[in-house]
């Protein structure tokens, strides 16, 4: 079963929003290579919930796909951070999909330790210039990060 890390800023949706909600949407991906890997995921695969741009970046706790991905909605929204003016109904080419709450770690994973743990070094989220908002993860990274917490 295939890993993944998709990374959220928390005032947009965080760990505890998830856990809170149970099951929520996850949209406004705007990297066709962040998309590709949207696209590749499949109910049930599982992934890590990375908080981005707050005070304490890092891995936050752990989600579950629950859907197939379907055309982003925000796209099409005029009023939404995420709307694009060349998306049409007819012609949306961005995803979304439904993800729901597995668990919430008692603190977050903070990025350095990530970066300073050896076993990490192919793991895209330390690469240098690495940006992507979804990514995917190896099966011994999922290992290792699960030991760290």
């Amino acid at each position: 079963m295939p890993y993944w890390l998709m990374k959220s800023e928390p005032d947009e949706l965080s760990i505890h929003d998830l856990q809170r909600l149970g099951k929520a949407r996850w949209d406004g991906v705007r990297n066709y290579q962040a998309r590709n890997f949207l696209r590749a995921m499949r109910p049930g695969d599982q992934f890590f919930f990375y908080h981005s741009s707050c005070p304490q970046p890092g891995i936050a706790g752990i989600g579950r796909i629950a859907g197939e991905t379907y055309p982003d909605p925000t796209a099409l929204d005029p009023h939404s951070h995420y709307h694009d003016p060349k998306a049409s109904a007819e012609k949306n080419p961005w995803s979304a999909l439904d993800v729901e709450f597995v668990e919430a770690f008692a603190e977050v994973l903070p990025l350095q330790q990530l970066k300073n743990n050896p076993l990490l070094v192919d793991l895209a989220l330390v690469q240098r210039g690495s940006r992507l908002s979804v990514m995917p993860v190896s099966e011994a990274e999922w290992a290792t990060i699960l030991a760290m917490r």
